[in-house]
């Protein structure tokens, strides 16, 4: 097998750590020795074949499955830890990367290996009247940052990801997650180590704290992308002190506008699904819209589905009515506030409102939506339609649950997070979009007059 190892067989990070122990060097400096380390490795890995790159992946999930115990024990610590800080059990569902998640992870490497390989793809292509050949060719993006909070899998899904579309990463995963993303890269470092790759392709700053994800923001020229991903607040904190080129992934607060000419037996199990499958993932249902010509007679309906499933409802004075009034067993109703209406609960309520219409469903969505995924519950097209056109969201979903946004679901193998933004990327991210473009002229002489 081609070698693609620039560097020695261990890592920069265990390294810089042994050596710079009392010494003068402060955290950026260690972010930018990794950063370039990253960075060396990447020209090299940069070149290696689709073969090759699949070889790394297949020796990646094998490592993983025989490293679940592993991983899963220092998984174990981290959610011991943080439920004795009280985290929430939508951030503890999260958390949780047990052998099952594991091994699902690792089936999820193997399934990005099976993916075409977007690297080398012309995007187009013509001839200058001049002769020149030009053509546009995706070529990899360098040296990609993810900040992210307590999700122990993402670290699996970049790494796959970053090595499929000929990438180098430098990963911060959060305090919340540390032990088990220790774990996992240790697990990939030596797998790159073994496949003759240098192990610096793959880097964590976790060791260095909040600290350390700060200097990867301020690493620009040394890292060609920053993508956060959690909550709003990590997002809006990046964006803000980032001098590296962002991309925004946002906060899910999804939308499900059910139309008066809806088949209700197809709404309440999306509903559900939507709502109630994983409370704690941004792709998750959090406002619920109704007709009003049919709220009398589905509210009650899907209240009382909802209810069974222990689903705290925040209604608008109208819905309110109209469910207090039905008298539904273990209903937990309370009056929404205006801060419902822009909120990602990540738990086990939901906002529910009735509008005029889908245009009042689509003006209510344009002040709240982050811009992540909307439902549409309707059987007539061109109210259908007529919602699509008006929605400006990243994903818009027609009679099917919004957790169907996700590289996975959409055929990516996984996914760097989901886009909200419109530059570089929108909605899941998958390999095309961890590439760039290189335009590539073949010339035979010409000269510019």
């Amino acid at each position: 097998m081609t070698t693609f190892n620039s560097t020695t067989d261990h890592s920069v990070n265990n390294v810089e750590t042994n050596n710079l122990k009392g010494s003068a060097l402060d955290i950026d400096d260690l972010v930018n020795a990794r950063a370039d380390a990253a960075r060396a490795a990447w020209r090299v890995f940069s070149h290696a074949d689709t073969r090759a790159k699949n070889k790394v992946l297949e020796n990646m999930a094998d490592a993983l499955e025989l490293s679940a115990g592993d991983i899963a024990k220092a998984n174990a610590i981290d959610l011991q830890e943080a439920q004795s800080r009280g985290m929430d059990a939508g951030k503890l569902d999260r958390l949780k990367f047990d052998e099952e998640r594991i091994k699902k992870a690792a089936q999820s490497v193997r399934n990005i290996a099976q993916l075409a390989d977007p690297v080398g793809e012309v995007v187009r292509g013509y001839t200058l009247p001049n002769g020149i050949q030009l053509s546009q060719v995706r070529v990899p993006m360098g040296v990609m940052g993810m900040i992210y909070e307590a999700r122990p899998n993402v670290t699996i899904d970049v790494a796959a990801l970053c090595i499929k579309s000929g990438n180098a990463a430098i990963v911060r995963g959060g305090s919340a997650a540390l032990h088990t993303n220790q774990a996992s890269v240790a697990v990939i470092q030596s797998v790159l180590a073994t496949s003759n790759v240098s192990a610096d392709l793959i880097q964590s700053v976790d060791d260095l704290g909040r600290a350390g994800a700060t200097a990867m923001m301020h690493a620009h020229g040394r890292i060609d992308v920053l993508v956060p991903r959690g909550s709003a607040k990590l997002i809006a904190a990046v964006v803000k002190e980032s001098t590296v080129p962002v991309i925004e992934t946002g906060a899910g607060n999804v939308h499900i506008y059910v139309d008066k000419t809806a088949d209700i037996t197809k709404a309440i199990p999306i509903i559900i699904n939507a709502k109630t499958q994983r409370v704690g993932v941004c792709n998750a249902a959090e406002k619920l819209l109704v007709h009003s010509d049919i709220a009398q007679e589905f509210l009650p309906q899907i209240a009382a589905a909802l209810a069974e499933h222990k689903v705290v409802l925040h209604a608008d004075d109208k819905s309110y009515d109209i469910l207090q009034a039905a008298h539904i067993d273990y209903l937990q109703l309370e009056h929404a506030t205006d801060e419902d209406w822009g909120r990602e609960y990540l738990s086990l309520d939901m906002g529910v409102k009735i509008v005029e219409d889908s245009d009042g469903a689509a003006d209510h969505i344009a002040r709240y939506s982050t811009g992540h995924t909307e439902t549409i519950i309707a059987e007539d097209y061109g109210t259908i339609q007529r919602f699509i056109a008006s929605v400006d969201s990243a994903v818009v979903m027609v009679n099917a649950s919004t957790r169907f946004t996700d590289g996975g679901e959409f055929g990516f193998g996984a996914e760097l997070g989901i886009s909200t933004q419109k530059l570089h990327a929108r909605g899941p991210m998958g390999l095309r979009e961890m590439t760039t473009t290189k335009w590539i002229g073949y010339g035979d002489g010409q000269i510019r007059s």
